[in-house]
C-alpha cells in the first residue's frame, strides 16, 4: 500500500534517525520511522536490554555531554560529563517525546528491502516481530540505521583457528566483562571497543591480554583540563592549520603519555590524524597497572594455546575479536552507497548522486561529537524533501565525491572505513553552506 500523505521513510531511530525525524516534523512533513528495536535509542539502549548488538555494560560516551546532546534539548544538568549508555537512553527518549517524533515511529519493524521504482519513488518492504510484511512506496528514503551490523572478523584467519579449544566471539556479542569472572581472554584489536573490552575483562578475568598488530594513536578524553572535542571546537583550535592543529595535539599526547612503546604497545606508523584515533583514559592505565598485557598480532592457535608473533603463547579460555565491522546495508541495491573497493559514495556524506530521494543521516566518523553534524544533515535533508533547497547536476555531484575521496587517500590511505571520516569544523561549514545559513 502507499499512503499518499507519508512522503518520507526513515530508517532508524537511535541518535541519527532521531535528528532527522525532529527536522522533518518542524518542517510538517509527514514520515514513518521505521526501528527493527522495541524503542528508540539504538545502541544506547541495547546493553540495558541484553539485545546484541554493538553496545556492551560498560559503555560510555567518548565525547562530551554538551557538544552530544541536540542543540535545543541539553542533556540533564546532573549526568556526568561522559554519561553512561544507560543515561544516554533515557536522554534520547526523552528527546523523542519532546520533539513529538513517537507517534511517527514503528517500533519491532525490520527493514528488509529498499528498492526505487521507473517512476523514481521507493519501495519499502518491512517486517513486523511476528514477520508479517509491509509494501509501502515513499517518495523519499532516510537512512539512519548505522552501519555496526556485519561483523568483520581478520582475512584470513590465524593458522589453527579451528583448533582452538576456547571461546570465540567478535565484540558484537560481547557484553558484560562478568560473564568471564575468572577466565583467560585475548582482546583483538586496539579501536574503541578493544580498549573498553580489555578495560572492562580486567576488572573480572584472571588473565587479559591485548593482541595489537597496528600501532593507533591513544588519546585521552581530557588534555589540559578541558574534553578533547571541546578543545578541537574551540575558536582557538580553529584557528590553526591543519598543520598546526597536528603538532599542538602530538606535543599535548607526548606530555600527557609518553611513547606507546613504553606502554608495550606498537607506535603508530602514520601521523596523528591520517588514521582513526582511539579514545580512551583507561586502557594505558590499566596496562600500567598490569590488569592489561599487550602482545602482538596472533600467528596461530593450537589448541587452548595462542601464539604471537613474537614468539610469545598464553593458554586462553576465550577470544574476543575487536576487528570492526563491513559496512553493509544488505536491504540497499548493491553498491549502494558502498562502492566495490570499499568506498562510501555519497555527496557532501549525505546524497546518493544517482538515486534521486535517497540520504544518508550519520554515516560519518568526525573526530569528536557526531550530533551537530547530524542535526546539520538532517535540516539540509529537511530542505531538499521540502523543495527549499535543490542539489546539483548527478554529474557535479558525482566529480565532488572523487574530489573528496581522492583526499582521503592522501590523508589516511586506503585504510577501511576511511572514506567516512571527517573533520567536524570544516565539514559543519560545507553543510551550512549547502543549508543556506
Amino acid at each position: 500500500m502507499w499512503g499518499k500523505s507519508v512522503r518520507v521513510c526513515v530508517i532508524g531511530a537511535g541518535l541519527s534517525g532521531l535528528a532527522a525525524a525532529h527536522a522533518l516534523k518542524e518542517r510538517g512533513i509527514d514520515f514513518v520511522c521505521l526501528e527493527k528495536a522495541p524503542d528508540v535509542g539504538g545502541v544506547w539502549r541495547q546493553p540495558g536490554t541484553g539485545e546484541r548488538g554493538p553496545g556492551y555494560r560498560s559503555l560510555h560516551l567518548n565525547t562530551a555531554k554538551d557538544l552530544t546532546a541536540y542543540a535545543d534539548f541539553p542533556m540533564p544538568a546532573e549526568y556526568p560529563l561522559y554519561p553512561r549508555h544507560s543515561e544516554v537512553a533515557a536522554y534520547l527518549r526523552s528527546f523523542a517525546e519532546w520533539a513529538g517524533v513517537l507517534g511517527h515511529v514503528e517500533t519491532r519493524t525490520e527493514v528488509r528491502s529498499v528498492r526505487q521504482d521507473p517512476d523514481g519513488t521507493w519501495t519499502v518492504v518491512s517486517a513486523d516481530a511476528r514477520g508479517r510484511t509491509a509494501t509501502r512506496r515513499f517518495a523519499h528514503v532516510v537512512v539512519a540505521s548505522g552501519h555496526h551490523t556485519e561483523p568483520a572478523l581478520p582475512d584470513p584467519l590465524p593458522p589453527g583457528h579451528d583448533t582452538f579449544t576456547g571461546t570465540v566471539l567478535h565484540a558484537l556479542d560481547y557484553h558484560d566483562g562478568a560473564d568471564f569472572t575468572g577466565r583467560r581472554v585475548v582482546v583483538v584489536g586496539l579501536g574503541a571497543s578493544a580498549v573498553d573490552i580489555a578495560a572492562d575483562l580486567s576488572r573480572h578475568a584472571a588473565r587479559t591480554v591485548l593482541s595489537v598488530r597496528r600501532g593507533l594513536h591513544i588519546v585521552p578524553k581530557q588534555l589540559y583540563g578541558l574534553s578533547v572535542d571541546q578543545i578541537a571546537e574551540a575558536p582557538w583550535f580553529q584557528a590553526m592549520t591543519f598543520e598546526e592543529q597536528r603538532r599542538f595535539c602530538e606535543r599535548a599526547l607526548h606530555v600527557a603519555r609518553g611513547n606507546l612503546a613504553d606502554y608495550g604497545l606498537p607506535e603508530p606508523d602514520h601521523p596523528l590524524f591520517s588514521s582513526a584515533v582511539t579514545i580512551s583514559d583507561e586502557i594505558l592505565s590499566r596496562i600500567r597497572h598490569g590488569a592489561v598485557l599487550p602482545r602482538p598480532a596472533i600467528a596461530s592457535f593450537d589448541g587452548p594455546r595462542v601464539r604471537f608473533a613474537d614468539g610469545s603463547a598464553e593458554e586462553a579460555d576465550a577470544v574476543v575479536y575487536c576487528t570492526g565491522y563491513h559496512m553493509a546495508f544488505p536491504f540497499l541495491p548493491e553498491g549502494c552507497p558502498v562502492a566495490a573497493d570499499g568506498s562510501v559514495r555519497l555527496y557532501k556524506r549525505v546524497v546518493a548522486p544517482d538515486r534521486p530521494g535517497l540520504y544518508f543521516v550519520g554515516l560519518v566518523r568526525p573526530v569528536g561529537a557526531i550530533t551537530r553534524l547530524v542535526e546539520a544533515q538532517s535540516r539540509w535533508v529537511a530542505g531538499l524533501v521540502a523543495g527549499d533547497s535543490a542539489l546539483p547536476s548527478a554529474e557535479v555531484m558525482r566529480a565532488e565525491v572523487t574530489e573528496y575521496l581522492a583526499g582521503i587517500t592522501r590523508r589516511y590511505g586506503r585504510t577501511r572505513g576511511a572514506s567516512i571520516q571527517v573533520d567536524v569544523g570544516p565539514y559543519l561549514g560545507q553543510l551550512r553552506e549547502v543549508i543556506g545559513v
